[in-house]
This record gives C-alpha cells, structure tokens and sequence, in this order.
C-alpha cells in the first residue's frame, strides 16, 4: 500500500512537471516506453528491484538501455528516482502516469475479449458504445481468447458487459445443480 502511494506522488509530481514544461505528450510516450519494455524484460525488473547492484551501476544501465528512446525530461525524472532509491517503483509510477494522463485528457480506455479477431465494423460499433456510455474519447484493446468459446467480454474501467457462452454455460450448469431433478 505504502508502495502504491508513493508511485502516484511520483506519477502526480512528474505529470505537474510536464505540463509545466509543456511537453505532456511527450512524458506520456515516454512512460508508455518505460512501463512496455518493464513488462517484455524481467532482467530489468530484476535488476530494478535488487538491493545488491549499486546505485551507480543501475544509473548507467539504464541510461544505456533508455538513451536513444526517451526525453531528456523523463530520463532525468528516471535518474532522480533512481537516486533516491525508488526505482523498485518505477514500472507503476509508468502505469500511474499512464492512467493519470488519460484521466486528464478524457480518455476511457475498454478491452474487448472475444474468442476471435474482430473486424473493424464491429470494433467502430464498440467504440461508439463505449463513448455513449461515458462521453469520452475511447482507446480500445483487443485480446483474443478461445476459452470464452463465443461472444464477448467488454470491459470499461471497473464496468464488465459478459457476453460469453463461456458465462451462459456456467449458468446453466448452476441452474441444473440447483434443480433436484
């Protein structure tokens, strides 16, 4: 809990610090960077993390692995948090400042599931759904899962709309348990 709150002052502080630089979308791109290569790369999840690598050797890693990639802003965000031996924090301050920043500019982010590829007919109608439903602009995530054999799973914020057979047929199987016949 105590690491939660301190990555949402460091989302918080970082995202003040941007829009006073004037440069929001660019700490947005950067931190999108930062929190996708945390989750493909569990060396630097480890590496992040451990307590026996020196400050000074984490600071030159990840200044080589962020060099090219990031702003000049964000990696000084990067180094201070490092310094100040916060890095463990620094995959969900990313995601914070994420949210943080799509909370800002009205963004409402929904994740379709569906048991195959959807077009893009389909998709359009989802967004106009979703955007009914909240009035902000929607960024939607596709997943695919064969497990739900059919229909779909939609997901805004905390709100699910299940409509999987997955779900009817987990139903019907409580209906006969619960029928004495």
């Amino acid at each position: 809990m105590k690491q939660l709150r301190a990555a949402t002052r460091y989302a918080k502080a970082f995202l003040t610090l941007s829009v006073e630089q004037n440069n929001l979308e660019e700490s947005y791109n950067d931190m999108l960077t930062l929190s996708a290569i945390c989750l493909e790369s569990k060396e630097l999840r480890l590496l992040l993390k451990s307590p026996i690598v020196k400050t000074d050797n984490k600071l030159k890693i990840i200044n080589q692995i962020f060099a090219n990639k990031i702003s000049e802003t964000s990696m000084r965000f990067i180094n201070t948090i490092i310094k100040k031996k916060r890095e463990p924090l620094l995959d969900q301050i990313a995601k914070t400042f994420i949210g943080l920043y799509k909370k800002q500019k009205n963004i409402s982010t929904a994740i379709i599931t569906t048991a195959v590829v959807i077009s893009e007919e389909l998709k359009n109608e989802i967004i106009t759904f979703v955007k009914k439903q909240t009035s902000n602009s929607v960024e939607l995530t596709e997943v695919v899962d064969k497990k739900i054999i059919g229909g779909a799973i939609v997901r805004i914020g905390d709100k699910q709309l299940d409509a999987s057979i997955l779900k009817e047929i987990s139903e019907l199987k409580q209906t006969f348990n619960k029928n004495a016949y």
